[in-house]
């Protein structure tokens, strides 16, 4: 009988312990998943991301000029679907029934673009459009109403078409000059009440995909006047930071930053040369960057395996670049792994100067990184964004940081409108990158914002709208919005039962925007 007991009590204690394991897992799990707006300080900026060309439409509305990406997308074979952004979500008529959804979601910061067509049809060889004016005014004159902080970015890949024809646009140093007549312009007459600028929305990104790929206007394909592109857009940031800086800041009390695209990279083995291959591809794409901005020139890393092909700063140019930032933009996606392409041999065409002689994968023998997504190269891996956050803050003394793009596409299907609307997995890779950031934030990190892509379905650049990243759904023939399961989830996050000092912020921000000189609607 005692023996018996023995074993009872023996087998009990392992199926307890088992229990127990399990019991801890969900716990853990749900601790991991468990996400609320009070881990993130009171200040802290959330809201959603759009651009210009993306959602406005209205392309020959109100004194616009033609962009690069209208001649770009009406060219046959350049955007996938066919398609184009002429109407896009139309935006341009609808901003206001717009900004009523983003209020109606809770956030306090609202990210868009300016369209430099509509502001400067012809750029500085032409006049300033009022009308153009007059429609930004309007958009930021609302979104104070709404107590929602407008975040402004000058540049998200469209230009004047007029540039691009006159010299070549941002193959050209001439660009400069006409970037920083736009910005001054925006400064001028916008920035007595944004706070927030960006100069340029993923510099890296752009001239990879227009100048390397091809993929974006003006569809060139060259090894070498990436780094051309670079050059002069950074180059332009300085000079629109300088006049920012020089003319309007003390009197305006705004920042100027950059966004840049960012990946975060593992090695593909756990040898030495794919791990310094993981730090050659941040070096060079990232850093590639942010190194000119904050340090007054290239990386290392990209000078001791570029030489003489590297564009060099001349001395006043490295003075202007340096410290020309207060804030660093960071669009994040995905994270991938990186194989060297320097020391061993990599797939034929994989393996570029621009990207540091580095070869990406999403694969490692098979087997992918995280959950992969519509979007062949972007995978949910939630880590990713807080191992970003603290490369950037390592590298460069914890400098104000704003996550200024995160989201996840759907596939658009015909006829499963009611299946797109119950985005689970959107809600799922929110609560994910959120509690990534929330720890990146308690490891130290002055991370101050953040902004989900999108607020709407859009044009997906060249995916057209076959891709869908918003909270709300569009319907593309009807232009009629409709949250999605993930809207309510961000309103439910962003507007839990208030607190004494969430009501004392929401006081403080009417002030603000009393302050500012418009009406207040808390």
């Amino acid at each position: 009988m005692g023996t018996i007991r023995t074993h009872y009590l023996i087998r009990r204690g392992r199926v307890l312990s088992l229990l127990s394991l399990i019991l801890a897992c969900i716990v853990s799990n749900s601790h991991e998943e468990t996400i609320r707006r009070n881990q993130f300080p009171v200040e802290f900026l959330f809201g959603t991301s759009t651009s210009a060309y993306q959602t406005e439409g209205a392309i020959l509305e109100g004194g616009r000029g033609l962009s690069n990406w209208d001649v770009f997308s009406h060219v046959p074979g350049k955007i996938e679907t066919g398609e184009n952004a002429d109407t896009a979500d139309d935006h341009y008529h609808l901003y206001l029934q717009d900004i009523d959804l983003m209020h109606s979601l809770g956030i306090n910061a609202y990210r868009f673009s300016i369209s430099w067509a509509r502001i400067l049809p012809r750029g500085r060889f032409g006049d300033v459009n009022p009308t153009g004016i007059a429609f930004y005014n309007s958009i930021i004159d609302n979104l104070l109403r709404r107590g929602i902080e407008p975040f402004v970015t000058l540049y998200h890949h469209d230009l004047p078409q007029e540039l691009e024809d006159r010299y070549g646009g941002w193959l050209s140093p001439l660009i400069q000059e006409d970037f920083g007549y736009f910005a001054e312009i925006c400064f001028r007459r916008f920035g007595d009440r944004v706070k927030y600028w960006s100069s340029l929305n993923e510099p890296n990104l752009y001239a990879h995909f227009a100048y390397l790929r091809g993929m974006y206007p003006p569809g060139r394909r060259s090894e070498m006047e990436p780094f051309t592109v670079l050059h002069n857009m950074l180059l332009s940031h300085a000079r629109a930071a300088y006049l920012y800086r020089s003319r309007y800041q003390q009197k305006q009390g705004g920042s100027i930053g950059i966004v840049v695209n960012t990946a975060m990279y593992e090695p593909l083995r756990d040898e030495a040369v794919d791990r310094e291959a993981v730090s050659r591809a941040l070096a060079f794409y990232v850093s590639g960057v942010l190194d000119p901005l904050i340090h007054g020139d290239y990386p290392p890393e990209m000078r001791h395996h570029l030489g003489a092909r590297l564009p060099k700063f001349s001395v006043e140019e490295s003075k202007a670049l340096n410290g020309s930032i207060d804030f660093i933009g960071i669009n994040h996606y995905s994270s991938l792994y990186a194989k060297d392409c320097i020391n061993s041999p990599c797939p034929t065409g994989e393996s570029h100067a621009f990207l540091g002689f580095v070869y990406t994968t999403g694969f490692r023998d098979g087997v992918a990184i995280g959950e992969p997504t519509p979007m062949p190269r972007f995978f949910i891996v939630p880590d990713g964004l807080e191992k970003m956050v603290e490369y950037i803050k390592t590298r460069y003394n914890n400098k104000p940081t704003f996550v200024t793009e995160n989201g996840i596409a759907q596939l658009d299907q015909p006829g499963q409108r009611e299946v797109l609307l119950h985005d689970n997995k959107r809600v799922e890779f929110l609560k994910g990158y959120l509690a990534s950031l929330a720890r990146a934030i308690r490891n130290g990190a002055d991370v101050r914002g953040y902004f989900v892509w999108s607020l709407m379905d859009n044009f997906e650049w060249t995916n057209g709208f076959r891709m869908r990243f918003g909270l709300y759904y569009v319907d593309y023939q009807t232009l009629e919005r409709t949250p999605k399961l993930s809207a309510k989830w961000y309103r439910d996050f962003l507007t839990p039962n208030a607190t004494d000092e969430y009501d004392d912020l929401l006081v403080k921000r009417s002030r603000v925007a009393n302050w500012r000189g418009v009406e207040v609607d808390i």
